[in-house]
């Protein structure tokens, strides 16, 4: 886990590429909110159907738009986040069946705020300079600086801050420097990682 934009997706592949299992929670909403699943019609119950596209598919900007810009945040959460966390454990399950000693990781943005943490054996949080935020949110999204400065800031203020989420780690990966100093990182844990599973 870790702030907005701070690389935990980077992380995580850099972890998937040595042998870890990966799922995104972010993955698993996108498919929790597809036309005709409860969670979809219950979003579409408590945010209208201005939260949509022509298609009938939900507009994930305008869904967000609706939750950050009237402070209904906690709702959203409250109707994505136990489903999300159901999956996440069904799965993390299945892993553990097929190999017992394998690392299975999920990224999510709100493990902390979302109460979750001690579900699991180990907490991976990703860092970065704050001014590295926008500048990385503004190229993945193709948006302006400013505008992206706007957005982190606006994410930000719904989430636990960073020093508060790096006090909770087991792990810390400081992704401010270049990819070659994550991958270190990355390498130093997954050595962790792997001593952790086998004795487990």
């Amino acid at each position: 886990t870790g702030g907005v934009a701070c690389g935990k997706t980077t992380v995580a592949e850099m972890l998937r590429r040595r042998g870890a299992h990966i799922v995104y929670a972010d993955e698993i909403a996108h498919q929790l909110l597809a036309p005709g699943q409860p969670v979809y019609k219950e979003v579409v119950k408590a945010f209208g159907a201005g939260v949509l596209q022509p298609d009938g598919q939900v507009d994930r900007a305008r869904l967000a738009d609706a939750a950050f810009g009237r402070g209904r945040v906690q709702e959203l959460n409250q109707i994505i986040h136990p489903p999300v966390i159901a999956r996440q454990e069904e799965w993390m399950t299945q892993v553990g069946k097929q190999d017992a000693h394998a690392i299975a990781v999920v990224e999510a943005a709100l493990i902390l705020e979302a109460g979750v943490g001690p579900r699991f054996d180990r907490l991976v949080v990703v860092t970065c300079k704050p001014e590295q935020k926008a500048v990385r949110y503004a190229a993945r999204h193709k948006i302006s600086e400013e505008a992206a400065r706007a957005e982190v800031a606006r994410r930000s203020a719904a989430q636990i801050p960073d020093a508060e989420k790096a006090a909770a780690a087991h792990f810390l990966i400081d992704n401010s420097g270049s990819r070659e100093e994550t991958e270190r990182q990355v390498e130093g844990l997954f050595a962790e990682l792997q001593k952790l599973a086998r004795a487990s």
